[in-house]
């Protein structure tokens, strides 16, 4: 009997052991993947903070960027999560969706912009810390949010006819229309600038930025930890730009500013603005440029029509061209394009920067003649053939097309800042205590 109650005392002893164990092991699963942060009807945990801060810490390493401490870029890495979730929440509820093909696709063209095969982007991936399928995932994501924001934002942008005169008359007398600048920028939001008290800290905190910078502090890792513009965690980085690209706050600033030295403190309706000029290129006149005349058919997702739906019925389109069907009928039957659609799908001459982007790659990319395989840009879905191409001397028509997509980006830019504000104001928010 005692060997027995010894036994059972050890089983006893056993059992709760194992449950000690594993109500520990539970608990540090929890610690590890626990929810920090409710937006709306969803969640964000620990482990998606902990892998995105790891992916901006390597990507800023690579590129030689300080990095501030763990504490602040969680909190930054926090915000634009957030934010991104309350878009994603926007995507699914307009039942937008990217396909695993077109997927496929971008990923591809990444590979190919960075000169990689697909196995030398996944092995980088790895030197990095992040596995294929999180790649493919965030990428995903990326699509979804700049398609929520193309969607509601472009609405609020408008560009007349007499501001892109204004803008022609402005820079008539410029001849160097095609030196490039790679630009970053610092943004310290003000919210109301009524609020005398709150515009004279965000102008403070901006000219101690500016001269910390001036004083040798790197720009791009003062945008990490400082900057409230979108694009903080890429060190503020805005990508080339032409001078009728430039801000408008800037364009007269930008072509004197020395490279790597900083401006003086600039103020918008959003804030007071750094920006810095890391590098230069180009310069040389140009004239002629290679046209391209081309005609399409676009299905556009509504709020009735599907992401999906649109893309089932463009790769039906796409087939029946495959089998003889006449470009010209089911373009002026189906295409949700009402001016070209009329005309057969008939673009006319397009231009370079004339298009959005993902519709120009398309056009730069396809043979005369051959039908492009369905692809995705802002506007929907859209089949292309280019009918011709040629040489032609547009220099007028070039600068009038760049001066409209600079004061789109211009207006772009600003409304997009303001939504995210709004979107971000009107969602329900709350931070989950350590």
């Amino acid at each position: 009997m005692q060997a027995n109650r010894g036994l059972t005392g050890f089983k006893t002893w056993l059992v709760a052991a194992m449950l000690l164990l594993a109500t520990s092991a539970q608990a540090e699963r929890q610690l590890l993947d626990r929810v920090i942060a409710i937006v709306d009807d969803g969640v964000i945990l620990q482990s998606e903070l902990n892998a995105r801060v790891n992916t901006i810490r390597s990507r800023l390493e690579a590129q030689g960027t300080g990095l501030p401490p763990r504490q602040v870029l969680e909190q930054r890495v926090l915000d634009q999560l957030i934010t991104e979730n309350i878009q994603l929440q926007l995507a699914e509820e307009m039942g937008m969706r990217v396909s695993d093909n077109e997927l496929n696709e971008t990923i591809s063209r990444i590979a190919q912009s960075n000169n990689m095969t697909m196995q030398q982007f996944e092995d980088q991936l790895a030197v990095e810390g992040v596995t294929y399928q999180e790649a493919r995932e965030q990428i995903r994501r990326e699509m979804l949010v700049s398609r929520v924001q193309q969607r509601r934002v472009d609405s609020r942008v408008r560009v007349t006819d007499r501001e892109v005169e204004n803008l022609l008359e402005q820079t008539a007398g410029q001849t160097d229309t095609t030196t490039e600048y790679l630009l970053a920028h610092i943004l310290v939001a003000v919210s109301n600038f009524s609020d005398e008290q709150e515009v004279a800290q965000a102008q403070a905190r901006a000219e101690r930025l500016r001269e910390e910078i001036a004083g040798g502090r790197d720009f791009q890792s003062a945008a990490v930890a400082e900057s409230d513009a979108s694009n903080a965690l890429e060190g503020g980085v805005m990508g080339w730009r032409s001078r009728s690209n430039l801000p408008s706050m800037v364009v007269d600033v930008v072509p004197d500013l020395p490279v790597n030295q900083p401006s003086a403190v600039l103020q918008s309706g959003s804030g007071f603005h750094i920006v810095q000029v890391l590098d230069r290129r180009g310069g040389e006149a140009r004239n002629v440029i290679q046209q391209a005349r081309v005609r399409h058919i676009l299905i556009r997702p509504t709020e009735v029509v599907t992401d999906d739906r649109a893309e089932s019925q463009i790769n039906d389109i796409y087939q029946q061209l495959q089998q003889g069907a006449d470009f010209a009928t089911l373009a002026r039957e189906l295409s949700d394009d009402p001016g070209s659609g009329s005309a057969g799908g008939d673009l006319g001459w397009v231009s370079p920067g004339q298009m959005v982007p993902a519709f120009e790659e398309a056009m730069m990319a396809a043979p005369v003649g051959v039908v492009t395989r369905p692809f995705r840009s802002r506007f929907g879905w859209h089949i292309l053939e280019v009918q011709e191409r040629r040489n032609q001397d547009v220099s007028d028509q070039v600068r009038r097309a760049e001066a409209q997509q600079a004061l789109y980006r211009r207006k772009y830019e600003t409304a997009l800042q303001n939504w995210l504000r709004e979107i971000r104001d009107e969602a329900y928010v709350e931070i989950k205590n350590s």
